[in-house]
């Protein structure tokens, strides 16, 4: 079983069994955006709607993509809205979502799933607005470390899906790579556990090109 097939099983009860991470990356995710406005959101790994709804109230426009069928029909099931536009497409390919741009690119709990995040950060730039924010919230790399990685029970037993640990210095030598610039960091940790952080949020600009 390949991620997305993986993805496509895991939507009958991703939204209900116990997940620390999907639930604390959707505060952290709220808490970084939480004082700008948008127009235009492409939103990365929406999965089965967790954040589309709250981006919903931050955003004229949402185009909500996951390479995950299953996902997907949960998220329109869930939301029936004609603000959002939900899209199939495996982000590991060059990006040409309905020939927008935007102002805000958001990805959670995606880029562990992909090897070359260079690839992300400079398709991000291509899509973005000058001034625009990308968002990224992932797992932490201390988490990695310790050999956490995305799984669930299949009923049959527990499937691990292919992850890439991402070094910090990844993320931050890509963005500079492809013109952004990070203007906030947080690491955020489990209630019980302030040791080892769960999650890694960055936010980063497009750097405005002066013409």
């Amino acid at each position: 079983m390949n991620n997305q097939q993986a993805y496509n099983s895991w939507a009958n009860n991703y939204d209900t069994v116990i997940n620390k991470t999907r639930d604390l990356e959707a505060i952290a995710l709220k808490t970084a955006l939480a004082e700008t406005d948008f127009n235009n959101v492409l939103e990365i790994g929406c999965g089965t709607g967790k954040n589309t709804s709250w981006l919903l109230t931050k955003a004229r426009h949402i185009v909500a993509v996951d390479f995950s069928e299953e996902m997907l029909t949960k998220g329109k099931e869930k939301i029936r809205d004609d603000h959002v536009e939900f899209m199939q497409a495996d982000i590991r390919e060059k990006w040409n979502f309905s020939g927008q741009q935007f102002d805000l690119v958001t990805c959670s709990l995606i880029l562990e799933h992909i090897e070359n995040i260079d690839f992300v950060f400079e398709q991000a730039n291509g899509v973005l607005n000058n001034g625009g924010i990308f968002y990224i919230g992932e797992l932490h790399p201390f988490k990695q470390y310790e050999g956490s990685k995305a799984r669930f029970d299949t009923g049959n037993g527990v499937f691990e899906l292919e992850c890439f640990v991402h070094h910090l210095s990844e993320f931050f030598n890509a963005a500079k790579k492809n013109n952004f610039y990070c203007i906030a960091a947080d690491e955020w940790f489990d209630d019980n556990d302030r040791t080892i952080p769960r999650l890694l949020t960055m936010v980063f600009e497009k750097k405005k090109q002066i013409l």
